[in-house]
């Protein structure tokens, strides 16, 4: 049983165990991805990261676990150096053999080596082997860690963000549409009331012209 650095000759080996932990979890897709072309780059991220840490647990020479964690700081936000350990997963079939706790003591021995006081592990909601295999250790409850394509949250967040404006409301029916429709009732009414009053002037003319004497004295019968 050992523990060791990975090398990238190890990549399929930690891309199938990586799989293996996916297929187990209850949290599926929240651990990895299951496209191993994508998987594969993401380790390769991580084994050639400044302070990546991926470790493989071999059993007679035989791949059978893994550990990802990673060295961090300092930074603006703290002094000190700490591991934060990603994940940590053994076959069903190593098990109870002690390589967890070989892979853990060879990362706190590296942590140790880079002068990390604390060690931060992020275990999946519902990933509860890990948790208690953590919990026996003594870790305590501090945080958790997601991660997230930038592009896709960028389109998420507008996406979500154009979801929560709200409609305009319309306005309510109060004085203002009482107002308008008096004004229209009122344009409806005057070309009506234009020609009534037409009507009306023409017929007074028409009498005072009647009443009116002529200008000449007319000759009787």
């Amino acid at each position: 049983m050992q523990a060791r650095a990975a090398r990238p000759a190890d990549l399929d080996d930690l891309v199938h165990l990586c799989l293996e932990a996916r297929k187990e979890a209850g949290t599926g897709a929240q651990l990895c991805t299951d496209d191993t072309e994508r998987l594969r780059r993401q380790l390769g991220a991580l084994l050639g990261v400044e302070g990546g840490m991926v470790l493989v647990g071999t059993i007679d020479e035989q791949p059978a676990g893994l550990l990802l964690g990673r060295l961090v700081g300092p930074s603006l936000f703290q002094d000190g150096t700490s591991l934060a350990l990603e994940a940590i997963y053994v076959v069903g079939t190593a098990r109870r053999r002690g390589l967890g706790h070989a892979m853990l003591a060879h990362a706190v021995s590296l942590a140790d080596q880079n002068g990390a006081a604390e060690v931060y592990a992020a275990p999946l909601p519902g990933a509860r082997g890990m948790q208690r295999f953590l919990a026996r250790l003594g870790f305590a409850p501090a945080a958790a860690f997601r991660v997230a394509g930038t592009a896709a949250l960028q389109r998420r967040l507008q996406h979500d963000g154009a979801a929560a404006v709200p409609a305009r409301r319309p306005a309510p029916r109060g004085l203002e549409d009482l107002i308008a429709r008096r004004r229209q009732a009122r344009a409806a009414r005057q070309p009506a009331e234009a020609e009534q009053s037409a009507a009306l002037g023409l017929r007074i003319d028409r009498s005072a012209a009647l009443r009116r004497p002529s200008a000449t004295p007319g000759r009787g019968w």
